[in-house]
């Protein structure tokens, strides 16, 4: 009995120190990145979200998680959508670009207009971004309450591959950004 009271211990914690270094994983990415059988991670997962030691969030079909404890709302819609390609592209273009219309982002991501229309709907539901009216454009900016900060910060800790490509655009960005929020405070 006291060895399997250890693999449950060894169980529980690989899978909490996994969800704390890869936040908003999937239970198949968590299945398979830990090679554990999908009942064992069933079974654990809700074990731990009843014991409050992790968080979970639905994104579309998935259910995401988080350990409890470090990361807001706001933050964990960030990291949902940051785990997927196409949206987490999305916003890094529109943090470059400042407020670029949907055709411009279907153009730089070389994906069809209704995928683009699709995410940014999504986003825009989840006030990752908001939707400007420009006479028969409709342009797509970050949303101002989140702060470039945060997202730098979650880029830098979560997804170091992409932090290094971007760390110098990021940087330009978010001079640009500051610059437009000191001149918007004096207007």
């Amino acid at each position: 009995m006291r060895g399997q009271d250890s693999k449950d211990n060894t169980n529980e914690l690989n899978i909490i120190e996994y969800i704390k270094d890869n936040p908003g994983s999937h239970l198949r990415r968590i299945k398979i990145d830990l090679g554990l059988s999908m009942g064992t991670i069933q079974y654990y997962l809700r074990k731990l979200e009843k014991e409050e030691k992790i968080t979970s969030s639905r994104n579309g079909l998935h259910k995401c998680f988080f350990v409890t404890g470090i990361f807001g709302d706001n933050e964990k819609d960030i990291i949902k959508y940051f785990n997927q390609e196409t949206p987490r592209k999305i916003i890094l273009y529109i943090m470059q670009q400042g407020q670029p219309t949907q055709t411009d982002i279907a153009l730089e991501l070389r994906v069809t207009s209704p995928t683009i229309s699709w995410n940014l709907n999504r986003l825009t539901s989840s006030k990752i971004i908001t939707e400007i009216r420009d006479g028969r454009y409709k342009r797509y900016s970050l949303n101002p309450n989140i702060d470039p900060l945060v997202l730098t910060k979650l880029l830098k800790s979560y997804y170091p591959s992409l932090w290094n490509k971007w760390s110098d655009k990021l940087a330009e960005i978010y001079l640009s950004l500051s610059y437009n929020a000191e001149n918007k405070e004096k207007n």
